[in-house]
C-alpha cells in the first residue's frame, strides 16, 4: 500500500529481457540515491511510476525489479532506458497519510491532452479510457504516474473521460511530471474507495440468489 506521495525520482539504468518469447517479461535496473535505499530489503514493494513492483536485487545505489509481460502491456514508461520514474516505498502503519490510499495497481493508461502554465501552477488534462470515467469526481483523487493528485474537473467526452488537475510548482520539481508533453502516456489508478462503491452499487442491482 502507498500514499501517492513521491519520495524520489529514479532513472532506468538498464532493461534486460527475461526470455526470448513474447510472454517473457523484463528485468529493470533503476538507479536512485543511496540514502533513499537505506533500509530497503529484497522482496519489498516499491511503486515505480504508479506500478507496484517487488525488489529482486539490491546495490548501494540501485535496485532491480522483474516486470511481467502482462504488466508491461498494461502500463507505460517502465522499460525505457534513461527514463526518469517516480518512486515511493510502501507505507508503514506509522506513516502519515498525506495523499490517499494507493494500491500501485494501474487501472489504465491515459494521454495528456493539455499541459500548460496557469499563473504559478500548471494545468494538466488527461484523457482517460471511458470505462474509468465513473470513478472520477470533482475534488476526488487520482493517481498519475504514482502521484496522488486532486481532480479539479471531469468532462465525459465521446469515447473518453477528460480529467483536469492543477499542479503546483513543488509537485513538478519533485516528480517526473515536469517532463510531460501533449500526447504523453501516463499510468492511471482510480480511487480505492470509488472502486468498492462502484462494485457495491453494481451488486445491489443484480438479482438476488436467495
Amino acid at each position: 500500500m502507498f500514499t501517492g506521495l513521491v519520495t524520489a525520482v529514479g532513472r532506468i539504468a538498464s532493461v534486460t529481457p527475461l526470455g526470448t518469447e513474447p510472454d517473457h517479461g523484463k528485468r529493470v535496473r533503476l538507479e536512485v540515491d543511496a540514502a533513499w535505499l537505506r533500509g530497503v530489503e529484497l522482496g519489498e514493494s516499491i511503486a515505480v511510476s504508479g506500478a507496484c513492483m517487488t525488489v529482486v536485487a539490491l546495490e548501494p545505489e540501485a535496485f532491480a525489479v522483474d516486470i511481467s509481460a502482462e504488466s508491461l502491456a498494461r502500463t507505460t514508461g517502465l522499460d525505457t532506458p534513461g527514463a526518469l520514474v517516480n518512486l515511493e516505498q510502501s507505507v508503514a502503519l506509522s506513516t502519515k497519510l498525506g495523499g490517499h490510499l494507493v494500491t500501485g495497481h494501474v487501472d489504465g493508461v491515459g494521454r495528456v491532452a493539455r499541459f500548460e502554465p496557469v499563473g504559478e501552477s500548471w494545468l494538466l488534462a488527461v484523457d482517460a479510457p471511458a470505462s474509468l470515467g465513473k470513478f472520477f469526481a470533482y475534488k476526488g483523487s487520482i493517481v498519475v504516474n504514482g502521484v496522488s493528485l486532486t481532480v479539479n474537473r471531469v468532462d465525459d467526452l465521446p469515447g473518453l473521460c477528460r480529467v483536469s488537475i492543477n499542479l503546483i510548482p513543488h509537485t513538478l520539481q519533485h516528480t517526473n511530471l515536469h517532463q510531460l508533453r501533449v500526447g504523453s502516456a501516463v499510468n492511471l489508478e482510480i480511487d480505492l474507495i470509488a472502486r468498492y462503491v462502484a462494485r457495491m452499487l453494481g451488486a445491489a442491482k443484480e438479482p438476488s440468489d436467495v
